[in-house]
């Protein structure tokens, strides 16, 4: 069967149509995310991710420009895309120091389990916002795609989870103070 027939009947849902596209083109997919991902594991979920966005975007591929082209730019954008991210997590990072006293250790996991119970208590949507912006580092129209709403609702929930979150750990702290005077 010749490509333009596959590339139809994969547009058009059929998985062996899809399956023998992946076939054709997974080792050059790979190679394009290879050499900008550095790392065999991460170059393996990159294109993963480059294959999957594929797919998704099968139905909107007019033949405009050969079907290599097309997915070799779907590719480099997905490298691209994980490469971003993997940077902006490594910049939010901390080492921590190689010894850790005791006491340390104890007011880290008191401040844990404070984040955690403060973070249970946001309603559902202000806590996914939360987190995938702050912990996980994904962009307001990253989030919106994600979770279907706009970027600007994504900004405000953000900004009301923050403000929740102060109110509750001030409240968390103030409550710590009273019952360490009552001792």
């Amino acid at each position: 069967m010749v490509e333009s027939e596959y590339i139809k009947r994969a547009r058009q849902g059929d998985g062996e149509a899809v399956r023998e596209l992946y076939t054709r083109y997974a080792p050059r997919v790979y190679a394009v995310v290879r050499r900008l991902a550095d790392d065999d594991a991460l170059a393996e979920d990159w294109a993963q991710e480059a294959w999957v966005r594929a797919i998704r975007a099968l139905p909107s591929f007019r033949g405009e420009a050969r079907f290599s082209t097309w997915l070799h730019r779907i590719a480099v954008n997905s490298a691209l895309h994980g490469k971003r991210w993997r940077d902006r997590r490594a910049k939010n990072e901390v080492a921590l120091p190689a010894t850790l006293s005791m006491r340390g250790r104890t007011e880290q996991t008191a401040l844990r389990i404070t984040l955690e119970q403060a973070l249970q208590e946001l309603p559902a949507g202000m806590r996914q916002v939360l987190v995938l912006h702050d912990v996980e580092g994904y962009t307001h129209e990253e989030i919106a795609d994600f979770l279907g709403v706009t970027a600007g609702t994504s900004k405000s929930q953000l900004f009301k989870a923050r403000a929740r979150m102060r109110k509750l750990l001030d409240e968390s702290q103030e409550t710590e103070g009273e019952e360490a005077c009552n001792t």
